[in-house]
């Protein structure tokens, strides 16, 4: 009989390393009063929300999904969000039309609170459900979407950043095409986060109910994150 051996660090997991080495890099490109730095900073973010995707692909697609990579997967994700939120929220704290949210203003911190709250909480039950039940959660589909909803806001915004400095600098602030898409592209942005902070409720809500046999004995893993 052919046995087939799953190492820790394969292929999908290594792409999850790479992605996590990468939000360092994004969260100081997010914070440059640059377009072109800001551009960086949306392609480099959009290749590591591609790569979300392609290793948890390239996992269940050859068999080698590993706790390893359950563990890994949901904590890159969770930098990945502190890379984009954080400076969003830094860069927003004084009111400037380069650095604003569209239509509302700088970020406002109860956001920040919610996003990272629902983060934290999640992550302190995993540990604990790995720790005392050892049961290894994986990400489920309320939270997918949740991520998903989340990488579009990030992306939309920082594109954003780039797009209004640029504009800006080279005066076409006052041009009819920059005016409607300013309009098209600050609603995709603003309801992108509003759908994102009622995703971030509700998905924190559903993983608690369908795991709330962990907090009894004889559990068996579930997941909604």
């Amino acid at each position: 009989m052919k046995l087939a051996v799953v190492l820790p660090l394969n292929l999908p997991n290594t792409i999850t390393v790479v992605r996590i080495a990468a939000c360092p890099v994004i969260f100081i490109l997010a914070l440059q009063p640059h377009a072109g730095w800001l551009m960086l900073a949306f392609w480099l973010f959009v290749a590591a929300a591609v790569s979300d995707l392609w290793d948890g692909y390239l996992a269940r697609k050859h068999g080698i999904v590993t706790d390893l990579g359950k563990l890994l997967d949901p904590l890159a994700d969770k930098l990945l969000l502190v890379s984009t939120f954080l400076p969003f929220y830094l860069i927003g704290r004084e009111p400037d039309p380069l650095t604003d949210l569209p239509f509302w203003g700088g970020m406002p911190l109860w956001v920040l609170v919610v996003i990272f709250g629902r983060e934290v909480a999640i992550t302190v039950f995993r540990s604990w459900a790995a720790g005392r039940r050892g049961s290894v959660i994986a990400a489920g589909s309320s939270g997918k979407i949740k991520a998903f909803v989340q990488n579009i806001f990030c992306g939309s915004f920082l594109l954003w950043l780039s797009l209004v400095r640029f504009a800006t600098e080279e005066g076409w602030t006052s041009h009819v095409l920059w005016e409607y898409w300013s309009v098209f592209h600050g609603t995709v942005v603003v309801l992108s986060l509003a759908v994102a902070i009622v995703l971030t409720v509700y998905s924190l809500a559903v993983y608690l109910r369908e795991n709330r046999h962990l907090f009894r004995a004889g559990s068996v893993p579930g997941g909604a994150e």
